[in-house]
């Protein structure tokens, strides 16, 4: 066992190492680690174009239907829950099958959610509207699983910015998506569906890309591959150190199942500590965002300083991943961590006392946008690094439900906190969260230096 910047132990079997596969050599790994890579930047421009392409118009689409604006907010709660529910099966058909089926899968059903929703609008059936808005999170839960696909062939020392370039390039296709929702939407007007619903027939045609895309291009499998190349013990030549020892597969180690990822979380703090984090830096960014918005119109911002705050919060989220990856490769994932909770703790401070001061409140969303991503990127290594091969695939699904579980719940608690108590006292809930986070984190660092 070798340790990790951040003082985890890493398995040598599992680096990727060259010659730890009998038919993989250093040149055609790399270049295996190249093409997979390029394919799953690929299917996350075009999945992120579909994603915002439709949410861009889903609450309006919901009001048209559901004829009132207490009901505008359910729709991409519904696309919330949907990702969430969804992440499991995806994740146990990954684990028995490989990325490849999973993420076609995904697609494909978030291709068909699309659809739904388009037919939804063109009769005006509300409960449809919100299936078909389920369905069509299996988009998100695919984007977000690419993460983890980048993560299989990745060498230990370069998990963190492997990840982190796939989460990047989101970055693209959620910044085009709503920019086309409108030219999307004047497309369908003699088809007898609402404006408001055409960005959704384009999102199925990107997904249906997407399916395609990962089908066709995404082989090997990179997590079948990986787990041939961690089962055949890596030559002493191979290691960092020729004097490192080869990890021996312990029990249950060829168990790809939900209920051996589960015991793969028990038996690990650090895997505790990787789910804790993802899990509340995505409930802190979507209960904040969710009501900022509400809060800047409340002093006098217009549709566009909105805008131009979300914008800006979008390339905080997306456009530094590629630094937190290597922060955390460099400096450790706990670190980068712990960066994470300051810098959502600053965003919270400075969110929840602008007051009207708008430039204030696009700091705040920027640094919650950039806390964002340190969380989950430094936290999804993290999590990767303490299972066992066999058992990744199910505690990246896991890892994916209870994100998205938690910021749902966190989403809908938010409209009502800020009705009842202020945007202020929103903030000052969320930065609580962050507390036994940052606990955990603090106390698994103390427990590697002793």
């Amino acid at each position: 066992m070798r340790e990790s910047a951040d003082g985890a132990d890493t398995p040598e079997a599992d680096s990727g190492a060259p010659g730890a596969g009998p038919d993989t050599g250093p040149g055609s790994l790399g270049a295996l680690r190249r093409r997979t890579q390029s394919v799953l930047i690929a299917s996350q421009i075009l999945g992120g174009l579909g994603v915002s392409t439709g949410i861009a118009l889903a609450a309006v689409l919901a009001k048209e239907i559901g004829g009132s604006e207490a009901v505008a907010g359910l729709a991409s709660t519904s696309a919330v829950l949907g990702t969430a529910v969804l992440s499991l099966p995806f994740a146990a058909l990954m684990a028995a099958r490989g990325r490849r089926a999973g993420l076609t899968l995904a697609y494909a059903v978030a291709a068909v959610g699309g659809l739904v929703v388009a037919g939804a609008a063109a009769v005006g059936n509300f409960p449809l509207m919100l299936l078909g808005m389920a369905a069509f999170g299996a988009g998100s839960s695919a984007n977000l699983q690419a993460r983890f696909a980048a993560a299989d062939l990745a060498e230990p020392a370069h998990r963190g910015r492997a990840i982190s370039t796939v989460v990047w390039a989101t970055t693209i296709g959620a910044v085009l998506g709503p920019n086309i929702a409108a030219p999307a939407g004047e497309t369908v007007s003699g088809l007898g569906i609402p404006r408001a619903g055409g960005p959704f027939l384009w999102g199925s045609a990107v997904f249906l890309v997407c399916a395609v895309l990962v089908h066709t291009l995404l082989r090997p499998d990179p997590l079948l591959t990986a787990r041939r190349l961690a089962a055949a013990p890596p030559r002493p030549t191979d290691r960092a150190d020729p004097a490192d020892p080869v990890e021996a597969p312990g029990p249950g180690a060829e168990d790809h199942s939900l209920r051996a990822g589960l015991a793969a979380v028990r038996a690990s703090a650090r895997a505790r500590l990787a789910l804790v984090t993802i899990a509340g830096s995505h409930t802190v960014m979507v209960s904040v965002m969710v009501m900022t918005p509400v809060d800047l119109g409340g002093h006098g911002a217009d549709v566009e300083l909105i805008g131009l705050v979300i914008s800006g919060h979008i390339a905080g989220m997306y456009a530094f991943s590629p630094l937190m990856g290597w922060l955390a490769d460099r400096l450790g994932r706990l670190s980068v961590i712990l960066l994470g909770m300051g810098l959502l703790t600053c965003a919270t401070a400075l969110a929840g006392t602008a007051d009207g001061r708008h430039a204030q409140s696009a700091a705040g969303l920027f640094l919650l946008g950039l806390g964002w991503s340190a969380g989950l990127v430094a936290g999804s290594a993290l999590l990767t690094d303490s299972v066992p091969q066999p058992a990744r695939a199910a505690v990246q699904g896991l890892s994916d439900l209870l994100m998205n579980a938690a910021a749902g719940a966190g989403g809908a608690l938010s409209g009502l906190v800020v009705s009842q108590a202020g945007y202020g006292w929103l903030n000052a809930g969320a930065a609580a969260v962050l507390v036994p986070v940052a606990g955990l984190a603090l106390r698994t660092a103390a427990g590697r230096r002793n």
